[in-house]
């Protein structure tokens, strides 16, 4: 639990008003307004960014226990608009921050190993689905969906193998590889329009590949057209081909589907998994494919 008298004595600060939102608490003293949080940037990546001249965080006060900052109101602008102003931090954060390492073959074999056993599990998985929904007289509305898409799925699994023997091939003959600094929870919340732009909450910050920034972005921002996303930051910051077949790899990689909830929500969920798989634009090797088939 926060300390907050005790944090606001060692800075001979007064608070007027206390407002607890989430983990982060807002106070009002008698000199300014300030924003406290538990959790708080590594140094070593604060340090990195002002050495880089990456000056959109809130000024910071104290960084040790606690994230303490200086309190930032945000505009109120249309969020198209906002996530347009994000995706122009990110690109500028990942360009400030890129820097070439030689590649690290045992976390790529990693994530390779990790893909691959969820492509093979995910195909198992649908096959003893589709099994059991065959074996019923009856289907329900949801098993008919799941039955009438088991090809799609297959079909898309088979994708994601062959992009993730195409991205190992490409990354596996590489000397080096490019990382940045990643803010690793990207999402409007975390966004700041003031008069310039800022970032917050970066407690999970770290030095990666760009790729897992923009695929956080579209976990956490499922309602916004990713592929627009995908073209603004293109023009700012564009991915690699490596980078690109990931990111793809990533994204349309389907869910396990649980058939649990009401008949409406299993039904939801088919479809939105379903809508899933055809994010990303075709890409012009597979325009090829589908036009020779």
């Amino acid at each position: 639990m926060i300390k907050i008298n005790e944090i606001l004595k060692k800075y001979n600060l007064k608070a007027k008003k206390i407002n607890k939102i989430g983990k982060v608490t807002i106070v009002d003293t008698d000199t300014e307004k300030i924003v406290i949080k538990k959790s708080h940037i590594d140094d070593k990546i604060l340090n990195y960014l002002k050495s880089r001249n990456f000056d959109y965080i809130p000024d910071i006060i104290d960084n040790k226990e606690y994230n303490i900052t200086k309190y930032i109101e945000d505009y109120k602008i249309p969020k198209e608009q906002k996530m347009e102003d994000l995706v122009k931090i990110i690109s500028l954060l990942h360009s400030k921050t890129t820097h070439y390492k030689k590649i690290d073959i045992e976390k790529n074999e990693k994530i390779y190993k990790q893909l691959t056993d969820n492509i093979n599990y995910l195909y198992s998985l649908y096959t003893d689905r589709i099994t059991l929904i065959e074996s019923k007289v009856f289907m329900s509305p949801s098993e008919i969906l799941f039955a009438s898409t088991i090809t799609k799925l297959y079909n898309t699994l088979d994708n994601n193998k062959k992009k993730l023997d195409q991205w190992y091939n490409l990354i596996k003959n590489k000397e080096k590889e490019r990382n940045v600094i990643i803010h690793n929870n990207l999402k409007l919340d975390h966004f700041i329009r003031n008069k310039k732009s800022y970032l917050i909450n970066w407690d999970k910050s770290k030095i990666d590949s760009p790729v897992f920034d923009l695929y956080k972005l579209h976990i956490n921002e499922p309602a916004y057209n990713f592929n627009e996303i995908l073209k603004k930051k293109k023009k700012k910051y564009p991915l690699l081909e490596d980078e690109k077949k990931l990111l793809e790899l990533l994204i349309e990689l389907p869910e396990d589907i649980t058939f649990t909830g009401t008949e409406y929500e299993k039904t939801k969920k088919i479809n939105e998994m379903i809508e899933k798989t055809i994010t990303l634009p075709k890409t012009s090797e597979q325009r090829k494919e589908q036009e020779n088939k």
